[in-house]
């Protein structure tokens, strides 16, 4: 011990170097820093000490251990673990024996010293070792991604395991020191505040590693959080630890919840609740202007809260005043973490419905706030609340009086601008309907039938009781308060003389029950003193029996005033309930309870009256969401529609109707290019129809093809598609089992009992799964045919035709077996040609709205189906042009006979029945087309293929002579090869005439079939006045469009003809099959319609809303197959955006929205389109013009070309002749981003626009455009640009038309020329009327051949074409613009369109 006492005192260092350093306060000052080759026999020099002294040996080798921590960046590892481990065992001993020590009354002095200053010296090198091993690990961690040094990467492993095992160790072991009472080596005072410190701080640099977050480490943090817990129990370090925990927090974002789970261990297991408040007052004091700049701080201290407030939200909820301004901060991070600790308040500690009122309050105005924040200013804000309120409706703490006003928040949250925001509305309405206290069953007809009932009865409940209770009820013992004094007035005037004529009056009745009657009777008529004066004589007289047996007093008014009472209300014991006064009294006693009753009933019926009412508002308001919700399934974003699709699976299991329509608006999504959208998809029909509630499979399978069949009964074609996509999924994946299949076929032969409907949608399923199997229809073909096209079938033509269309699933393309198979084909003799021949003959002669479509598909299964179609094809017609003449002559015998008046034109076949007519016409046009596509496909196809057999055939008996040719040069070989190339594409050409040619000279010439039925058609078409019939009409027009698809002289010489009809007929049906009919010829026959093609353009605007539809469907997909030429009538497709029907805007925007994905199509035609527009000629208001410009600039989304549009607008000032015009152009620049390069566009040209400024719009909308440009936030160069122009603005606004003139002056460029050529042009594109008033505006294009002798005339000055952007118009010259024709001639002029096949045209 002397030695001991021979060491001078040590004090913690703030830094390692202060030991090296002596202040002349005889403090430990380190001797020596020892080499590091000298190191290892001082260490175990040290350890030879420790174990013959113990822990004191430090006191004399402490240099040794510092000389490690101060090399320990270049020594080796060994050494360094070496003295680790030693330290380990040192701090270890040294605090076993202190409890011993220090329980020593004998200690003296210098042993005290002795043994403080050893244990501060052996704290100090433990923590300085652990915080050297901490940062080295970390460091080396950080380089690991470094690719360089295999030597530095194996090194960091290697110190680092070693560290990561005894980290754990070490920290248990100071947590095992500081929970020891080291007061008494401090002489009983508290424990030095460096002591303490040293350890926090150890622990501080360990929770510095980013990594000791994860699950690995959970020990560490655990060993971390109770070392810090005995620092702040022991030691009382409150203060210095809150501003760590808060400095941490600012620095370092990991370590929140780290210290979350810390902060609720302390103060749950160690009771230092007091922390909790004096974190949160600490983190509540920061300036929020502060926290708004630092993003890191802010976020440690939002996760803090958060964490926190989930861990011990009922501490959190005491301290929470202190932290709601931030609430109006900067920091949305800070929003969000206090509206977090409020939603965990509600949902762990504010729930139930027995809180106190002040607990009510406070639930109260979290929930206002937490639904003021759903319409904060920062979209990260509003989904967070939204989250919110998804788990505080998850764990039903949401009162039901807030239920309607937050379901009306979500609903209008779904038009939110932010992607984030609408995902989270739709997640918190698919929480309220899971959630939702009202009913499984939320349809709004089914809520408001009880709703209304009950209504009805509350209100009758209600005007009963108002009845019942006009006046209040008193009871009988208030009316006797109310009388007493009169009554005991009259009482005292008994004692008074008397007059002989009151004496005689007042005698008293013979009986006991007389007397009471008698004195009642008196008290209602408030004749009180003749009643006590009765009562005074029955006392006398009546003494002994009730109830007057009442002890006389000595206060004889006393025992009259009682029997009074005993009588008025009723409570004599000795009453006869058949006394009126008890009767009286009895009664209004049950009037008391009844009333009671009533109230009590009528509250109950309030209850139930707000509960359904609540029920119906929440109906309505997830019906308006449904709405919103279905056209969110078609937004950009995948995220959202998947949402959108998941909450239509929820609405769909409560029973809300307009659900089946959300459910069928997903399907076309089925064919999304998203694989998350169509798996989706898949997922949501998984979940409604193949997985019922039922146990058997027999159950589910009935349940399956109910609910699979209520889609299909009236499902459109594009419906059917959709769901035979996914059907054909779900079969090719096995998901539905043999007993649906089985199931589908017994509905279909009828075994099971079912209607007709079903018996459809059975075929109809079955066909469905066809797709994905086609084994399914191809083994029991012949039970189809049998059932479904037997004699029955003329009874119901719908199911046939199903028939028809499942049967054509088995030649639908399938994949061959191998490479140039023969396709599938059925002989024609096959009972299935048999069964389609009859039915088509038998229902010809029958008048039937479902024939033609049952024919339609009948000749279409033949021609894919049938070897030698046009034979059996040709035999219905023949089987039914007989029925039609045998039908004719009976009508020219009925006609003939004098007898008869005949009622039908007897001329030719108008004296057919016109269903008759009709059904001819329309099997002749179906006959064609399918001739026509058979010729085209399945025949050129089938000569491809033998061809190609043939040659490979001829190749293997030449294997031999092409070795031979091997050998020779490889020049010859590649020509060799040159010229199979060219034999190939010469027999491809070959083959495509021959296909041409029979279609051009053989299928319409006089030979043929169809060449008897031409002048019928024609004659029809010609006629509309004799054949009237709109139905018949609308055939023919149909029947003339596929005739003309067969030959192109044919064509060519009937084209005038359709054209004719699609303008002038007033039947919307033959205007839209001849819009169809010409859509088609555009594609077979490009250059005989393109002159044409401005009478498909005049469609557009048909006063028809179906007939516009139709021909913007035909222009869309013509223009995007590059078939039609778009040039400024594209503009009539941009007025269909403002059209009234909804269907036609859809198609319009599904138009631009393609053509916007091909290139810069919109943008090339933008001026165009605005130049149309804004003509006054054009008749589109000014408002409608602005709806269509916002549509197409949202397509603009490239700088250049913002920047082009912007100069190409500022120069059609120049050319404008009208105010509207300017307006036009002005509101068109305010539509673009402009940015920099725009703005000095804009200054560039600003000549161009400053004598119209003087128009208050015009100069309005050139400010909108620079106020933009300000709150983009722009670099101070621009803002000067932009003042500038500014400046510019206004001067010219304010000079009014003075500008006019000095711009003139300056530009030198004379207004009238543009204008008159802006005039002419304008005449060029005047829209065709929708029927015209005579045939002069129809003059036939002309022939082909004479087009062809012009081109090639002006074929040797020819120019290289030049593609000009349309807004240079004004640049060019007026000869050509005079070139250009008026839509009312004829074109004369073709431009030929390549077809995309590799026919040729002839």
């Amino acid at each position: 011990m002397a030695d001991a006492v021979a060491v001078p005192q040590f004090q913690l260092p703030l830094s390692p170097a202060d030991l090296l350093r002596d202040d002349g306060r005889g403090d430990y000052v380190v001797q020596e820093v020892l080499p590091i080759r000298e190191l290892p026999p001082a260490l175990a020099a040290f350890r030879a000490a420790f174990r013959a002294r113990g822990a004191l040996a430090v006191l004399q080798h402490f240099d040794s251990v510092y000389s490690v921590l101060h090399h320990f960046r270049t020594m080796g590892t060994a050494v360094k673990e070496d003295a680790l481990e030693l330290m380990v065992n040192v701090v270890s001993h040294h605090s076993n024996e202190l409890p011993g020590i220090l329980s020593d009354t004998g200690l003296s002095h210098a042993d005290r010293a002795a043994h403080l200053n050893a244990l501060k010296m052996n704290c100090y090198l433990l923590t300085s070792l652990a915080d050297a091993f901490e940062m080295e690990t970390l460091k080396n961690n950080l380089s690991e991604a470094d690719p360089g040094g295999k030597n530095k990467k194996n090194h960091a492993k290697t110190s680092g395991s070693f560290w990561e095992e005894e980290r754990e160790p070490v920290l248990q072991l100071l947590t095992q020191v500081l929970q020891l009472d080291l007061r008494q080596l401090w002489g009983g005072l508290s424990v030095e505040e460096e002591f303490v410190s040293l350890m926090m701080g150890s622990c501080c640099r360990i929770l510095e590693n980013p990594s000791i977050g994860l699950q690995k480490y959970r020990a560490t943090r655990e060993a971390v959080t109770h070392l810090l817990a005995g620092a702040l129990v022991h030691c009382g370090q409150m203060f210095s630890a809150t501003l760590k925990i808060t400095q941490m927090l600012q620095h370092f974002e990991h370590v929140a919840p780290v210290f979350a789970q810390a902060v609720s261990l302390w103060a749950k297991e160690y009771g230092l609740k007091s922390l909790v408040g004096e974190l949160l007052r600490e983190i509540g004091q920061k300036c929020p202007q502060d926290l708004a700049r630092e993003a890191s701080g802010v976020k440690g201290y939002s996760t803090f809260v958060t964490e926190l407030a989930r861990e011990i939200p009922a501490l959190v909820l005491s301290n929470m005043s202190v932290l709601l301004h931030h609430l109006d901060g900067e920091s949305y991070m800070m929003r969000n973490a206090i509206l977090a600790a409020m939603a965990e308040a509600l949902m762990q500690v504010l729930n139930g419905d027995q809180l106190e009122e002040a607990a009510r309050g406070t639930r109260d105005k979290f929930l206002s706030m937490l639904q003021a924040h759903v319409c904060d200013i920062h979209s990260f804000v509003r989904s967070r609340v939204l989250q919110l309120f998804t788990r505080i409706v998850q764990c039903k703490a949401l009162p039901l009086t807030h239920f309607q006003s937050v379901v009306s928040l979500a609903v209008g949250r779904l038009n939110d601008k932010s992607v984030i925001v609408v995902k989270n509305a739709i997640q918190l309405l698919a929480a309220f309907l899971s959630n939702n206290p009202f009913s499984c069953k939320l349809s709004c007809a089914d809520l408001d039938k009880p709703l209304k009932k009950e209504v009805q009865k509350l209100q009758e409940m209600r005007d009963r009781v108002r009845s019942t209770a006009v006046a209040p009820v008193i009871t009988p013992e208030e009316e006797w308060e109310a009388m007493l004094p009169e009554v005991r007035a009259a009482t005292q005037q008994l004692f008074q003389p008397l007059q002989e004529r009151e004496e005689e009056m007042l005698e008293v009745e013979e009986t006991v029950e007389s007397a009471v009657e008698q004195i009642t009777r008196l008290l209602r008529k408030l004749n009180y003193k003749s009643a006590a004066r009765l009562t005074q004589k029955a006392l006398c007289r009546f003494q002994g029996k009730e109830p007057f047996s009442s002890v006389m007093e000595e206060n004889e008014e006393a025992t009259i005033l009682d029997v009074l009472k005993q009588l008025y209300t009723g409570s004599c014991p000795g009453e006869n309930s058949e006394d009126p006064p008890n009767d009286n009294s009895s009664h209004k006693t049950k009037e008391v309870v009844q009333e009671e009753q009533s109230q009590t009933e009528l509250v109950k019926q309030e209850t139930l009256v707000q509960y359904l009412q609540d029920a119906y508002n929440f109906s309505v308001k997830i019906t308006e969401a449904l709405n919103l919700i279905s056209k969110l399934m078609y937004e950009n974003s995948v995220s959202v529609v998947q949402e959108a699709i998941e909450f239509f699976v929820t609405v769909s299991q409560f029973g809300v109707p307009q659900a089946l329509l959300g459910v069928r608006r997903m399907l076309p999504l089925v064919w999304s290019k998203e694989p998350g959208i169509k798996e989706a998809v898949l997922n949501a029909y998984r979940q409604l129809y193949l997985s019922p509630s039922e146990d058997s499979e027999r159950a589910k399978a009935q349940s399956l093809v109910h609910s699979l069949s209520l889609i299909v009964v009236d499902a459109s074609l594009g419906t059917i598609q959709c769901l035979e996509e996914i059907i054909s999924e779900f079969v090719q994946k096995d998901e539905i089992k043999p007993a649906v299949i089985q199931l589908l076929w017994e509905q279909f032969t009828e075994k099971s009992q079912c209607s007709s409907l079903e018996q459809r949608a059975a075929v109809m399923l079955l066909g469905m799964m066809a797709r994905g199997k086609p084994e399914i229809i191809g083994s029991n073909l012949d039970i189809l045919i049998t059932v479904g096209l037997s004699e029955k079938a003329c009874e119901d033509y719908r199911l046939a035709q199903e028939v028809c269309n499942v049967i054509s699933k088995l030649g639908g393309d399938p994949k061959p077996a191998k490479k140039n198979s023969a396709p599938f084909r059925l002989p024609q003799n096959h009972m299935l040609f048999g069964c389609l021949s009859e039915t088509v003959s038998k229902g010809f002669a029958q008048p039937s709205t479902h024939w033609i479509p049952f024919m339609d598909a009948a000749v279409m299964l033949i021609y894919q189906l049938a070897e030698g179609p046009e034979e059996i094809c040709a035999h219905i017609l023949q089987v039914c042009s007989q029925q039609a003449l045998e039908k004719l002559q009976e009508a020219d015998e009925q006609n003939s006979d004098p007898g008869n008046s005949p009622s039908r034109d007897s001329g030719g076949a108008a004296s057919l029945p016109t269903f008759m007519l009709m059904h001819l016409v329309s099997l002749v046009g179906q006959v064609a087309m399918q001739q026509v596509a058979h010729l085209e496909v399945s025949v050129s196809a089938e000569i491809r293929r033998r061809r190609i057999l043939t040659e490979e055939k001829t190749k293997k008996h030449s294997d031999s002579s092409k070795k031979k040719r091997r050998s020779q040069a490889t020049g010859n070989e590649t020509t060799m090869e040159e010229e199979l190339g060219l034999v190939t594409a010469t027999a491809d050409d070959t083959e495509a005439e021959f296909i041409h040619s029979i279609c051009e000279t053989e299928l319409l010439d006089g030979k043929h079939l169809f060449s008897a039925f031409v002048p019928l058609v024609l004659k029809i078409c010609n006629n509309p006045g004799l054949y009237s019939d709109s139905a018949l009409s609308a055939a023919a027009a149909l029947t003339l469009g596929k005739l003309c698809m067969i030959s192109s002289e044919f064509c060519d010489s009937h084209l005038r003809l359709l054209f004719t009809m699609m303008e002038k007929s007033t039947l919307p049906g033959v205007r839209s099959n001849l819009i169809i009919a010409a859509g088609d010829l555009a594609i077979h026959f490009p250059n005989l319609v393109e002159p044409w093609t401005s009478h498909l353009y005049a469609r557009l605007q048909d006063p028809c809303p179906s007939v516009r539809q139709t021909a913007g469907l035909v222009m869309t997909h013509l223009i995007l197959k590059d078939m039609v030429k778009v040039k400024g009538q594209v503009s009539e497709m941009a007025a269909l955006l403002i059209d009234p029907d909804e269907a036609v805007v859809e198609v319009a925007q599904n138009f631009f929205g393609e053509l916007s994905n091909k290139g810069n199509a919109i943008y090339n035609l933008l001026p165009d389109i605005i130049s149309h527009l804004s003509n006054p000629d054009c008749g589109i208001e000014e408002e409608s013009f602005h709806t269509i410009m916002r549509h197409l600039f949202s397509y603009i989304t490239k700088d250049k070309q913002t920047e082009s549009l912007v100069e190409k607008l500022c120069q059609r000032f120049r050319t404008a002749r009208t105010e509207r015009q300017y307006r036009d152009l002005s509101h068109c620049l305010t539509l673009l981003p402009v940015s920099e390069r725009g703005l000095h566009k804009l200054q560039d040209n600003f000549d161009c626009f400053a004598d119209k400024l003087q128009d208050p719009a015009v100069y309005s909308c050139f400010q909108t455009v620079l106020a933009r440009f300000r709150r983009a936030g722009v670099k101070p160069e621009a803002k000067a640009l932009a003042e500038e122009l500014e400046q510019k603005l206004s001067a010219s606004h304010n000079r009014g038309l003075d500008s006019t003139e000095t711009c003139q002056e300056g530009s030198q460029i004379p207004v009238s020329v543009p204008a008159k050529q802006k005039t002419i042009r304008s005449s060029c594109r005047q829209p065709l009327s929708p029927v015209n008033r005579d045939d002069e505006d129809f003059v036939t294009p002309q022939p082909c051949t004479l087009r062809n002798q012009k081109r090639a005339q002006k074929r040797h000055p020819r120019k290289k074409a030049v593609i000009t952007f349309s807004s240079d118009e004004e640049n060019s010259s007026e000869d050509e613009l005079s070139a250009e024709l008026r839509e009312e001639e004829t074109p004369t002029k073709t431009t030929p369109i390549t077809r995309s096949s590799a026919r040729r045209l002839r």
